[in-house]
């Protein structure tokens, strides 16, 4: 791992003994820590989510997205080159590209008509010769060095990502092989997109990235999965992370359901209904893997998910705006290959999540109880993270644990600098 500088930050904030089971509530308000993470984080040695490729499928194709807060162009060239540049004019600093999406020939920034190249290259100053030999730029101004600031990218299963940073190590090996070999399942065949929307939620990011490792809550808060039986506690299932704990899997085997007592002496009360649904066909699903998982949330440090809950297929983008607000981007998919009833399914699967889905409905809100709730905390308060242990380890056969947020919070802590 990257050898980090010591903490810049005053001494007023030390990490609570524990380790990654006492996490400081002050992380979610601090503006300098907010800062020191688009620094270390953001552009620090990590691959960032960017777009799906099929967002740029074609020459001319742009779209815009963000790195942190740092807004992002990601542009395919006439050669079928894949680019990634800050979305930022050399000259004044205004944004370039103000679309989501298109298609150009070249980068205009509308104030000053600063033109670039698709790959961030500066090819054309307005008035650079003045007018009438009179103004313009200086003799010496040279072009090349004055494009928009690149990210190194890479085209991975279907997703663009990029880095800052020259140190960050291929995404396979960055994910680590199992985590590589999850990814491949899910979106190793070409893909097409079924649908996409955001959300903005009002809680700092990090608090998503706990939500989408937390495997604990997902059958207490998520009334829907327990009543119908998708994800339950007690179907098999596990936790596998990365070596380093950044990334993670949280999967279920909906076929092997054993219904326990547990449910029952937790007061689960969703686990007691004998609910039915007027349109049970949206849960009709086929057995598309052999290894039997039927639902799988893959966490990606520091801000992807990508999901399959049944035969939904989705990938999450959560991007920070501003301390306490995060804009949460869904983006369902299918693949090139599926028949028109599968993709029927998948479509129809698509209601279960999202901002309105009838599982994930609770997670637009329950953030921004927490961000609520330790709002002006005592300096010592901190998050209690003991479920499962006190280690970062995978959980075959358990999922109530929460070994994954303690592996988030491992990674977070050694790429920030705090002891």
């Amino acid at each position: 791992m990257t050898e980090i500088a010591a903490n810049p930050l005053d001494n007023s904030f030390q990490w609570p003994e524990g380790g990654v089971t006492r996490v400081p509530y002050r992380l979610y308000s601090d503006p300098d820590i907010y800062a020191l993470e688009h620094e270390r984080i953001f552009r620090g040695p990590v691959w960032n989510f960017l777009c799906l490729e099929i967002d740029i499928a074609n020459e001319g194709d742009f779209k815009t997205t963000f790195v942190g807060e740092i807004p992002v162009i990601v542009t395919r060239d006439a050669n079928g080159d894949v680019h990634a540049m800050v979305n930022r004019c050399a000259h004044k600093g205004s944004l370039v590209c103000l679309q989501e999406r298109g298609n150009r020939e070249h980068l205009t920034c509308v104030y000053h008509s600063w033109t670039y190249d698709l790959d961030g290259q500066l090819n054309g100053v307005a008035f650079r010769n003045g007018i009438r030999g009179k103004g313009g730029m200086p003799k010496d101004f040279d072009p090349k060095k004055h494009r928009l600031e690149p990210l190194r990218v890479q085209v991975y299963c279907g997703m663009v990502f990029g880095t800052f940073s020259d140190e960050t190590v291929p995404v396979p090996e960055f994910l680590g092989e199992d985590m590589d070999r999850h990814v491949r399942r899910n979106l190793g065949r070409p893909l097409k997109l079924l649908g996409f929307h955001s959300q903005v939620m009002k809680h700092n990011w990090k608090l998503y990235a706990e939500n989408v490792r937390d495997s604990y809550h997902a059958t207490l808060l998520h009334t829907f999965y327990t009543t119908f039986k998708v994800n339950r506690l007690d179907m098999d299932g596990g936790i596998r992370l990365s070596d380093d704990g950044w990334h993670s899997i949280s999967y279920a085997k909906r076929a092997t359901l054993d219904e326990s007592e547990e449910y029952a002496n937790a007061k689960v009360h969703s686990a007691q209904y004998d609910s039915q649904l007027e349109g049970p066909e949206m849960l009709d699903a086929w057995p598309e893997f052999e290894d039997g998982i039927t639902h799988s949330i893959q966490a990606v440090f520091p801000s992807l998910a990508i999901q399959l809950t049944l035969n939904s297929l989705a990938v999450r983008h959560f991007v920070p705006r501003g301390i306490d607000r995060t804009e949460l981007f869904w983006m369902y998919l299918g693949y090139e290959g599926d028949t028109e009833e599968q993709t029927r399914m998948r479509t129809n699967q698509g209601n279960l999540t999202g901002a309105g889905g009838l599982v994930s409905l609770e997670d637009g809100c329950i953030n921004e109880f927490v961000e609520r709730g330790t709002r002006g905390s005592a300096a010592d308060a901190a998050e209690f993270l003991e479920m499962g242990g006190l280690d970062v380890a995978p959980s075959e056969g358990s999922r109530a644990t929460e070994t994954s947020i303690r592996g988030f919070w491992q990674g977070y802590r050694n790429i920030m600098g705090f002891a």
